[in-house]
């Protein structure tokens, strides 16, 4: 069902330079000098605002799902980083995640840089005739199975998804909560989700890159033989730039991933930092309660605004509106970047502050958007 949404959030995923992105009702008007530029992902915050030469800065970044409490990891000595990664370390890294996403086997655990990554391996670790993905949702999912010549349909509800779960050889995706709109279903739907999938020789990949704060991922039913699990490291603890992110399969499926990644597949400050945090219960207990304090603040915020609430994880809120083009606009003319999409115009997406003086400015930015 290669529908024009489909069709549209590939586009989306393939990175255009700005001469090439598909033409978008929501971008500034034409006498701006820079060209028009929407990233297919959240952040290029440079390069969004070069169309927008007279906002103030600092930038305020809100156009990822990044939590904005940093954890505060002790980096290695620049000594460790003149040496390759030991084989020790890995395995430190595959136990800490195991620990911390609730899989008691560390063999299931696959490192990598980024859920990324480790979303465009898949098509080389299962070999489906088909994908079909849950939507509207995270493009990096479309772009992985089209460029490996894999047939892309998307459903909009999760009971299409199930009838399409009994084809052979099918990849079922769900983005749990989803982004963009925080979409979230209940693991025990997954799960039976999954066994639909190994009656039928399929398999589902559930991508819980925004679970750590909802109580709901499947990942402890592993090792289920049609169950892959992705998790992302850099969002729940506000560091992106670290790259790293964990794929969780059935041993086997595990093995051959890693393989397929090679040696090395995580930095010597990856390995440290991974480690340290995973292993911090107490300081995500601290900061899960200060982000969804933040989450309120803003969906309050949002809902004193005016703007119609769509949907929202812990890390990010979705508003609907028919001016999204024009708020996205005004905001950036504030010098606060937020989210659009090409393939809903009606769409804008927003991530939590950093600061008080952040949050000072999105408030000013959102009341001078009310009066106009």
């Amino acid at each position: 069902m290669a529908d024009a949404g489909v069709r549209e959030k590939r586009q989306e995923g393939k990175g255009y330079p700005p001469q090439q992105v598909p033409a978008v009702s929501v971008l500034p008007s034409k006498t701006l000098s820079a060209p028009s530029y929407i990233p297919a992902h959240g952040g290029q915050v440079q390069k969004v605002m070069q169309m927008f030469a007279d906002a103030p800065q600092p930038f305020v970044d809100l156009s990822t799902g990044i939590s904005p409490f940093a954890y505060p990891a002790k980096l290695p000595d620049i000594s460790a980083l003149r040496i390759l990664p030991e084989e020790a370390e890995e395995i430190a890294l595959q136990c800490a995640a195991a620990t911390a996403y609730g899989v008691f086997d560390a063999s299931m655990v696959v490192a990598g840089g980024g859920s990324q990554s480790l979303i465009a391996l898949l098509p080389r670790v299962l070999k489906a005739e088909r994908a079909c993905i849950l939507g509207p949702t995270y493009s990096g999912h479309v772009q992985a199975w089209t460029q490996n010549g894999v047939p892309v349909s998307e459903v909009p509800d999760f009971p299409q998804l199930q009838v399409v779960a009994q084809q052979k050889n099918t990849v079922c995706i769900v983005c749990n909560p989803n982004n963009p709109d925080g979409r979230l279903i209940q693991a025990s739907h997954l799960l039976d989700l999954a066994n639909t999938c190994q009656a039928a020789g399929s398999w589902l990949v559930v991508d819980e890159a925004f679970a750590d704060m909802t109580g709901q991922s499947v990942a402890p039913a592993l090792p289920h033989p049609a169950l892959l699990v992705l998790r992302s490291f850099g969002k729940t603890y506000g560091l992106p730039g670290i790259r790293l992110g964990f794929l969780l399969a059935q041993p086997n499926l595990a093995a051959y991933a890693r393989d397929l990644l090679g040696a090395w597949p995580v930095s010597t400050i990856g390995l440290s930092v991974g480690c340290q945090a995973l292993q911090d219960k107490e300081w995500l207990r601290q900061v899960s309660s200060k982000l969804r304090a933040a989450s309120a603040r803003l969906k309050n915020l949002l809902t004193e605004t005016g703007l119609n609430h769509k949907g929202q994880a812990v890390l990010f809120e979705l508003v609907e509106c028919e001016q999204a083009a024009d708020l996205w606009r005004h905001l950036c003319q504030q010098g606060i970047v937020t989210r659009i999409f090409s393939y809903n115009a009606h769409w804008l997406r927003m991530g939590l502050p950093a600061s008080e003086q952040q949050w000072h400015r999105l408030e000013i930015a959102l009341q001078a958007w009310r009066a106009l």
